[in-house]
């Protein structure tokens, strides 16, 4: 067990890996085996993804406001907190705004995927979609907010491009605001998300 679990990478193979026996188990039990050319199982499939991704970005955006920025005032001596900025910060930076990214593309291509002009029908919030739109809608002014606003200023912030001490203190509240901007919208588009499956046709 302590090879699996002391490295990540290894530690999402066994994931995956019992993801397959825990399928092909279902199936076996069921009698009913999937067959991965339907296009109802790649349906699937990219919902799967888009839920993993999703996870990972809104995760990180909830780690980022619950715990990272109230916590970093009260490291002491103000000496330790480099430890987060020059370390922790960057690699959660990272895959917040490619959790973010991932989030958009697999839900953009799930849209596609769905029968009966659901893309279509999302983005111009006819009814039956109007749930699932406003929360596709939610989530890209979210994605736009990580890409070129909260990383451009952490940028600055974090010393990982040349700035000012006045550019780095004018994208310090950039940040913050951007960042609790999305944490808001959070809420109402995880509920828009999950209320889809109940929405009158």
């Amino acid at each position: 067990m302590g090879a699996i679990f002391t490295s990540l990478g290894r530690t999402v193979t066994a994931g995956v890996i019992l993801l397959i026996i825990i399928v092909l188990l279902v199936g076996a039990l069921s009698g009913k085996m999937t067959d991965v050319t339907d296009m109802s199982w790649a349906t699937f499939a990219m919902r799967w993804l888009h839920v993993l991704s999703g996870v990972m970005w809104i995760g990180l955006l909830w780690y980022l406001n619950f715990v990272q920025v109230p916590t970093m005032p009260t490291i002491q001596p103000v000496e330790h907190r480099a430890a987060v900025t020059k370390f922790i910060a960057p690699r959660v930076l990272f895959w917040f705004r490619y959790g973010a990214l991932a989030t958009v593309v697999t839900g953009l291509l799930l849209a596609l995927m769905m029968p009966g002009g659901y893309f279509v029908n999302a983005f111009t919030l006819r009814p039956g979609h109007v749930m699932i739109g406003i929360g596709m809608y939610m989530a890209l002014v979210m994605a736009f907010n990580v890409w070129f606003i909260i990383w451009p200023a952490q940028q600055k912030i974090l010393g990982l491009v040349e700035a000012s001490a006045e550019e780095k203190a004018a994208a310090a509240p950039r940040a913050l605001y951007a960042s609790r901007f999305n944490t808001m919208f959070s809420i109402g588009m995880l509920y828009c998300m999950v209320a889809q499956q109940n929405a009158p046709a």
